[in-house]
């Protein structure tokens, strides 16, 4: 819908950046708008995205693609359970012409991180990750090691396989700003892409991809995320919604106040993406669920019931007086 309000700080560039993000990829991804919609405000607000889903829903291929339409650094790394820390972070090598070691950074150094199948590595090796995900440097051998601004991890899981997989614990998940359920396409969705598929319109050459940003172009678009306007009463709000799934009776753990932070910047980014230049309590909730259901707890009671974690999110915002 058209802003109807004048906004007072200008967010045209930033609306047609992100709208040109949203078409590259849509040229091959069919579907998934909320999806591209999230990663977009994860990338505004500086946040790392858990992405996930059953396999063959394109999870893989639109973080690629995101990476792809930003003139940046992108790596991809598989993650398995022979997978060492210094495979990501890099090694200290003996050069023998200099008779000193030199370190070899390891695919960790890029702006754009995927990580495919997170939960595939050991715990010593997820500890690596999750420092640099949230001191944005790496350590090693004494030596630290600042990651380039934008630094963003784009780790894809599989819910339904258990087997060889290492769970990551709730500290380590809460350093993620979004978990970003994926689910099956639309019967029309899928109609469409089956056509592509057979008009060959399907294959995707990487390098024909536009790219709509840059490393610059980015920072300077986080620094306008932060200008965003919100009220005290939707402050309030925030913080109401987080304090009650600290009191449900049907989770055992509720979320922490880096959920409210995460809330509030993604409110921001989102309102920034719809071009306003204030926050709506329908920003919030919105980010509310991604940004919850991967800080909260079920209890085993609720858990046997079946009741899904979003459904108590959306009976505490339910329950939470929206501000007028």
């Amino acid at each position: 819908m058209e802003n109807q309000f004048e906004n007072r700080i200008d967010l045209s560039d930033l609306v047609s950046k992100t709208q040109g993000v949203k078409n590259e990829i849509s040229k091959y991804i069919v579907g998934q708008q909320q999806l591209i919609d999230l990663l977009l405000i994860a990338l505004l607000a500086d946040g790392h995205v858990l992405i996930e889903g059953v396999p063959g829903v394109a999870k893989t291929l639109t973080s690629k693609l995101l990476a792809k339409t930003i003139d940046a650094e992108f790596k991809r790394i598989q993650f398995t359970p022979d997978l060492m820390p210094s495979d990501i972070i890099g090694t200290s090598i003996f050069n023998a012409k200099t008779a000193d070691f030199e370190f070899k950074k390891g695919p960790l150094f890029a702006n754009i991180v995927l990580t495919d199948e997170i939960n595939r590595s050991p715990a010593k090796t997820q500890a690596a990750l999750f420092e640099a995900m949230e001191e944005r440097q790496i350590t090693v051998d004494g030596k630290t090691y600042p990651l380039d601004p934008p630094f963003m991890v784009l780790a894809t899981q599989n819910p339904i396989e258990q087997e060889g997989t290492y769970r990551l614990p709730e500290a380590q998940l809460d350093r993620f700003l979004f978990k970003i359920h994926v689910g099956y396409p639309s019967l029309e969705d899928e109609g469409i892409m089956l056509m592509n598929f057979h008009t060959n319109s399907h294959i995707i050459d990487l390098n024909k991809i536009n790219k709509v940003l840059n490393k610059a172009a980015i920072n300077e678009l986080k620094k306008l995320t932060t200008k965003i306007v919100i009220e005290e009463n939707l402050i309030k709000y925030v913080t109401q919604i987080v304090q009650a799934t600290r009191k449900n009776s049907g989770l055992f753990l509720g979320a922490s106040p880096r959920a409210s932070i995460a809330i509030l910047n993604s409110a921001k980014a989102n309102a920034c993406i719809q071009n306003r230049d204030f926050v709506t309590p329908d920003d919030i909730k919105f980010v509310a669920f991604p940004v919850l259901r991967h800080r909260i707890m079920l209890t085993p009671e609720k858990e046997m019931e079946g009741v899904g974690v979003d459904t108590i999110i959306q009976q505490i915002i339910d329950k939470v007086e929206v501000p007028r």
